[in-house]
Order: C-alpha cells, then sequence, then structure tokens
C-alpha cells in the first residue's frame, strides 16, 4: 500500500477533527460524470447507514474512461445535490488513501461499483455494503452519454 498523501482536497475543519465521536461515519466513492436519480438513489440509500456521509469524487487523472465533465464541475454537482456532509475530491496518488484519512465505519458501493472488496476488508475495519439499482436500465452514465 502507497504511503498516505495529502493530496485529498480536504481542509483542516473536515469531518475527521469536529464530528462526534459516537457518530458513524459512511464513506462513497464515484465518478459522477452525470449527476443522476441513480446518484441520487445510492447517496441517498448510503446515508441511511450511518450519520455523516463522505462523498469522494474521482480525480480526472485516475480515471480511465472519458468522462465529459471536469473533477471540479462534479465535484459541485455532488454538493449540490446537499445529501452527503462533506463531498472532496479523491487523493492523486492513491484512490485508498482517502480511507486512512477518514477511517469511516462504513463503506458503500454503488450496486455496478468495481471494487476489491477483499483489499477494502484488508485495510479498513469499515463495514462493505453494497447500495441497490435505482433503475438501471435508465439512469446509468453510459447510456445517458448515448443521448447527449
Amino acid at each position: 500500500m502507497a504511503k498516505s498523501s495529502n493530496n485529498c482536497n480536504c481542509n483542516d475543519n473536515s469531518s475527521t477533527n469536529t464530528r462526534n465521536n459516537n457518530m458513524k461515519k459512511v464513506l462513497t466513492f464515484g465518478t459522477f460524470d452525470l449527476a443522476h436519480p441513480g446518484h441520487i438513489s445510492y447517496l441517498e440509500e448510503a446515508k441511511t447507514h450511518g450519520d455523516y456521509l463522505i462523498t469522494i469524487i474521482a480525480r480526472d487523472k485516475n480515471l480511465k474512461k472519458d468522462v465529459i465533465n471536469s473533477e471540479e464541475k462534479r465535484l459541485k454537482q455532488i454538493k449540490k445535490l446537499n445529501i452527503a456532509n462533506e463531498v472532496v475530491l479523491g487523493s492523486l496518488e492513491s484512490k485508498l488513501d482517502v480511507i486512512h484519512k477518514y477511517k469511516p465505519d462504513i463503506i458503500c458501493l454503488g450496486y455496478d461499483q468495481k471494487a476489491d472488496e477483499a483489499k477494502l476488508a484488508e485495510i479498513s475495519n469499515a463495514k462493505i455494503i453494497r447500495c441497490k439499482s435505482f433503475k438501471p436500465h435508465v439512469f446509468k452514465s453510459k447510456i445517458l452519454k448515448k443521448n447527449i
């Protein structure tokens, strides 16, 4: 595992410093290129599993797929939804750095999100939950991009 970096777009007043220690912290990840009802459903479900939701936006540099919107625009789109308590850009060094930084109690993954659940369990004590899909035949970024 790479050494944890300080490249997360997180300020010193983040939840890691100010939250009540009894609160369950939930972490979600995603590209969120075109924010749509499927993303909203994912974030709303994730929020029900804890008290404080942190959503990590994938960095442009770390993406292996084409996106329409920049990381800054994607970050703003998810913030505007007002679902997550905190929305931040992921690490430039390693996608897993945010797990070390935020030390979540729960990691919620999207129904179709590619993630090495064994690796997540190995580096974190967080409970891993796979969220339900929401009309994936309609609300999937790949499908929506075809209609643009």
